[in-house]
Parts: C-alpha cells; sequence; structure tokens
C-alpha cells in the first residue's frame, strides 16, 4: 500500500517482520488508504518522532512501520486484546489503560467542563493526578506525560454503545497535550469516526475547526498549536 521509509538496507528486522505480516495476512486495516494517507503524508516528513496513537489494531504494526526510529506508543482499554495484540507483536509498545468515562455521560460532561476549575484551559490544565476534571486523562503511563507529542492518533477506546469509555476523554486530553507543547512547532492530531455524534461535537469544541487542515473519509486532522505565553492560553475556551 505504501513504501516505507529508509534505506531497505538498513530496515529494521521488526519492520522486515511487518512487511511480511501485511503480504501474507488478508486483515483491513480500520482505516481506509485514504484516511491512512493523511497521517502517513506527515510521519514521511517528521519521522523519526512522537506518535501516541489511542487504540491498539489490526493496523497497529503499519503505524510502528510508519515510524521508524521513533516513539510510538498505543494506549489500549480492551486488556483481552491487549494481551492478543502483544502476543502476536512484542515489539510494540502497548499500554493498558482504563478510562474514568462512558459515553452515555458525553453530553452530560460537554454541557458541565465549563464549570470545573480543573478543566479550565486559561490555568495551563495537568492531566496528570487531575481528580476533578472527568475529562482528563489523570491515569495514564509517565511515558505518556514526560513526552510532547508530534501526532496523536485518535481511533480509541470504543464509542458505540452507552457503556462504552467512549472518545471525549481522549480528545479534551489530546488538545491539553498539545496546547501546553513547549518545543518547536506544534501537534498533528487525527480524529477517526467523526461520522458520529460525539466525536464531532468534541472535536469542534475542543480540537477546533479553525485548527482543522483537511478531512476523509471518516477521519479529521487537525494541527494545533502551543498556546505557552499567548493570548490563546489565557482564554476560558479552547476555540
Amino acid at each position: 500500500m505504501f513504501s516505507f521509509m529508509g534505506s531497505p538496507n538498513v530496515m529494521a528486522s521488526t519492520q522486515r517482520e511487518i512487511v511480511l505480516h501485511y503480504a501474507t495476512s488478508d486483515i483491513v486495516p480500520q482505516q481506509s488508504k485514504a484516511e491512512i494517507k493523511l497521517a502517513y503524508d506527515v510521519l514521511r516528513e517528521r519521522a523519526p518522532c512522537n506518535f501516541l496513537v489511542f487504540g491498539l489494531g489490526l493496523d497497529s504494526q503499519m503505524w510502528h512501520a510508519f515510524n521508524p526510529g521513533g516513539k510510538t506508543l498505543f494506549l489500549e482499554e480492551d486488556p483481552k486484546w491487549w494481551e492478543k495484540v502483544l502476543q502476536e507483536a512484542p515489539f510494540l509498545n502497548g499500554k493498558y489503560i482504563e478510562y474514568r468515562t462512558q459515553l452515555k455521560e458525553a453530553d452530560q460532561l460537554f454541557n458541565s467542563y465549563k464549570f470545573e476549575p480543573d478543566c479550565d484551559p486559561a490555568k495551563g490544565i495537568p492531566l496528570k493526578e487531575n481528580e476533578k476534571c472527568k475529562l482528563a486523562l489523570n491515569m495514564l503511563p509517565d511515558e505518556v506525560y514526560d513526552t510532547e507529542w508530534d501526532l496523536i492518533m485518535i481511533d480509541a477506546p470504543k464509542g458505540y454503545f452507552p457503556e462504552a469509555p467512549g472518545r471525549m476523554a481522549a480528545i479534551y486530553s489530546a488538545a491539553v497535550m498539545a496546547r501546553n507543547r513547549k518545543g518547536q512547532g506544534g501537534t498533528h492530531v487525527y480524529l477517526h469516526d467523526v461520522d458520529r455524534k460525539t466525536e464531532k461535537t468534541y472535536a469542534e469544541e475542543f480540537l477546533c475547526k479553525k485548527n482543522l487542515v483537511k478531512g476523509e473519509g471518516r477521519l479529521w486532522h487537525f494541527f494545533i498549536p502551543p498556546v505557552v505565553n499567548s493570548a490563546a492560553a489565557k482564554s476560558y475556551a479552547f476555540c
């Protein structure tokens, strides 16, 4: 589908295994070719980079291979699926995490976050150990908080039944990470399944239409600049 970056002479053994994996498998990636290309084009330019992926899926080995020499970290909420994928591909950096939200809470969380001081973007929201802001992912591995992510892909957690975690906290927290970036450049954020109400509503509130670079199929690509020491850092709204 795509050529890997770098010379074939120096391709790591894991990358060769990945090529073999897809060449001999009938697995269909969770995103379309056009959707995948939105992130692939940026990875071609920025790899090796720091790439955070919400979800450990059938396409995880592909994302890993698209970022040779970089840090690619996958966050997965289904313990059985997490274990299965890592058994098949132990070279992937995948962490099991638990969410505090359920999809059925999406409207209530959306309407109330502005009234919770610990959710206020004007205060440089911390994510780690932020108990009061339920949209803040406060229970992630330190590796997530200690890294400035160049790309963030939100294709999980599950968001298609009421008791599922939903992607509200992932979207909110990705926006916070991007806004709090201290290094040069901005953060590319990709959100899948924007045909669903919650994903679309939360994207427009936290990732912001003004930051939308392109959409393809059910995937939106945002580029979010840091707001440290800018007028936006003092704003009570994300957009």
